[in-house]
Order: structure tokens, then C-alpha cells, then sequence
């Protein structure tokens, strides 16, 4: 399983997951309740090797997770709904990460993180849609 179908998996296990109609990957239909991640790379944080020439590698992988709800101009119930699915959604990835029930990505699962942060409107259309990002990332070691 690739880390992108590793973390779609993981991700529909949210438990208001199910206010999603539809999960993309690379993009997200203009229609409320649907999302998409949108995957941003890797990148290598650290490296190291002992003393007998094993070397491991700190990486970290970067997604955009983006949600579309309905937000009507001006209307703060709609504003506020969406706003606590956004915090909700980051304190699950914490808990999942700090409980150890996310997936593993590396080759140490203590050494694993998953980090959903920097929730946030990413737009609003006068049409009545609000877009909503969290940047999720995973830190895991690699042995080599």
C-alpha cells in the first residue's frame, strides 16, 4: 500500500468523516460536503549512520487536506460548524499519532508523528461555499 492509499484509509476512519461525500486525491469538486488531499512531497529532515555504517533517515511527507462545506456570506452558524470539523478533525490526527493508532509510515514507530495543523477558511465564495485547508504531515525514520 502507497503512503497516499495508507493515509486516505486512515483518514476515512475519522468519525465525521462520513460528512464527506466524496475524497479526492489532487482535487476537490466545487459542491458542499466533499474533499481531497492533495500531496506535497517529501522531504528529508535528517541523517544519520553508527558506528558500523547503518544509516537511518529522519523524512517527512507534507498533505493538503481541503474540505468544502456550505458557508453562506455572512452567516456564523454555518462559520462555526465548519470551523469545529476543521479543530475536531487536527485533534483526532494528535490523538491517533500520540495513541499509536495511526498508520506507520517508517521503520520506528516510536519515532512516528502525524501533524494536523494551521486549520484555517481557505476560501469563501459568494455562492455559498467555504474551502477549508489543514496541512497534515508525517515524520517517520527509515533504516538503512
Amino acid at each position: 500500500m502507497t503512503a497516499l492509499e495508507k493515509l486516505k484509509t486512515w483518514i476515512a476512519t475519522y468519525d465525521d468523516y462520513d460528512v464527506l461525500s466524496a475524497f479526492h486525491v489532487d482535487f476537490t469538486d466545487q459542491i458542499p460536503a466533499n474533499g481531497g488531499v492533495f500531496p506535497a512531497g517529501m522531504v528529508e529532515v535528517s541523517r544519520r549512520k553508527d558506528i558500523l555504517g547503518n544509516g537511518s533517515v529522519l523524512n517527512q511527507y507534507n498533505f493538503g487536506i481541503y474540505t468544502v462545506f456550505t458557508k453562506a456570506p455572512g452567516d456564523d452558524t454555518s462559520s462555526t460548524t465548519n470551523a469545529d470539523w476543521i479543530a475536531d478533525f487536527q485533534e483526532w490526527v494528535q490523538e491517533q499519532s500520540v495513541t499509536g493508532a495511526a498508520p506507520i509510515f517508517g521503520d520506528n514507530p516510536t519515532e512516528e508523528r502525524i501533524m494536523a495543523q494551521n486549520g484555517m477558511l481557505y476560501e469563501a465564495t459568494d455562492e455559498g461555499l467555504g474551502t477549508y485547508m489543514v496541512q497534515l504531515s508525517v515524520q517517520f525514520r527509515k533504516n538503512y
